[in-house]
């Protein structure tokens, strides 16, 4: 066997993506122990460092430079020529190559079409030119309205030889872009897999997690704006928390939201609020194991937390975290980032501290049973795998 390659934004900061790659390699190490198995990724050093793998650069720096004019824009597109001709290379050196859950196909962040969606449709179309399976195992999709964006993630959906999302919304989100997925799966998100820590409960202490949130594809004229007003809500929030009498550990998803975390402890001098910094998944479960209740943004802060049996109000950027929460028996705790309730926020933690033991021991439940589905994608996978 030449090897299982694992493509995605990894190892770049963003926890949720390396959560989703955890999952993924416990599955394949305990499955295939003898398999090589490396990564093309964003982070190719953290990779390294925190998983073991041997990794490959996914993009040059001089791809992400700003600069405008007729020398940088031939800069840029020699970059992306490179950027196929390593994507091709290394593709072709496996026998399958796997897309490990994230938000692949949808753009509910800002996106540019040159980056991760030109990269997925580098990645599919060398899998089929080659004979390599590519495999989009439990990925997120959305509504694309960007049209450069929109054509190199449906025409990499078309090329790949096995989709999988992690919920139904994701599948009927690709359909609606002109997708065939009559054929395609529903199963949970990768993280359900996690082995999490012991986590007792009964803290006394809050989880908020922050986000750099700064809106979404169009909003870009507005970020500031936006992301203050975020800010400012979020802070009186912890604020009416902290007046409740409870502690808050802050939580990031994204080492860009350490800066959001920073600016909440200033704020609120005299309260007793502190700030994680975890930078790997494990941390950031531990973490989550150490507070009682959640209020959350990332999509993998809220998954994670109510794998472990947290209860969690949910303040979502994407119809992802409702969903996510409507799966795990919490609908009406969802919000929108935008413009949350804050007292209605605090008089949901205020009921889910009173009711944390049944809400926890029903979240444990319906977390086993969403491991109890992977282990039927897994299966699959392998058959892929050795064939």
């Amino acid at each position: 066997m030449s090897g299982i390659g694992l493509f995605g934004l990894l190892g770049s900061g963003n926890l949720g993506n390396d959560a989703s790659l955890l999952a993924m390699l416990g599955h394949l190490r305990a499955a295939h122990p003898h398999a090589r198995i490396d990564a093309l990724c964003g982070g190719p050093d953290q990779v390294r460092a925190t998983f073991g793998l041997e990794a490959t650069a996914l993009y040059r720096t001089t791809e992400f430079t700003t600069a405008s004019g007729v020398r940088s824009a031939v800069a840029k597109a020699v970059a992306k020529l490179g950027e196929l001709v390593r994507t091709a290379a290394w593709v072709r050196r496996h026998d399958v190559v796997i897309v490990p859950g994230m938000g692949v196909l949808e753009a509910t962040l800002p996106l540019r079409p040159w980056g991760f969606p030109y990269s997925l449709f580098v990645l599919c179309l060398a899998g089929r030119l080659f004979g390599t399976p590519v495999a989009l195992v439990s990925v997120g999709a959305g509504p694309i309205r960007q049209p450069g964006v929109r054509w190199f993630v449906v025409r990499a959906a078309r090329l790949a030889t096995y989709r999988s999302y992690r919920d139904t919304g994701s599948r009927d989100a690709l359909a609606a872009l002109g997708v065939d997925v009559r054929a395609d799966r529903v199963y949970p998100d990768l993280a359900f897999a996690l082995p999490g820590p012991d986590a007792p409960g009964g803290t006394g202490v809050v989880g908020v997690g922050v986000m750099a949130y700064r809106g979404g594809p169009g909003d870009r004229a507005h970020a500031d704006r936006i992301h203050d007003d975020y800010l400012a809500r979020l802070i009186e929030l912890v604020r009416g928390l902290t007046g409740d009498g409870r502690a808050v550990r802050l939580l990031t998803g994204d080492r860009m939201d350490l800066a959001v975390a920073h600016a909440v402890v200033a704020a609120l001098p005299d309260a007793p609020v502190s700030a994680a910094n975890a930078s790997t998944v494990d941390e950031l479960l531990a973490e989550l194991a150490g507070v009682d209740v959640v209020v959350a943004s990332r999509y993998h802060n809220v998954l994670c937390a109510l794998g472990l049996g947290r209860p969690v109000v949910s303040l979502g950027y994407a119809a992802k975290n409702a969903a996510l929460m409507d799966t795990m028996g919490l609908p009406g705790f969802s919000h929108s980032i935008r413009d949350f309730d804050v007292d209605l926020v605090r008089a949901q933690v205020a009921d889910l501290c009173r009711r944390a033991q049944e809400v926890s021991a029903a979240l444990l439940v319906a977390a086993k049973y969403q491991r109890q589905l992977l282990d039927e994608q897994f299966a699959a996978l392998s058959a892929m795998v050795a064939s």
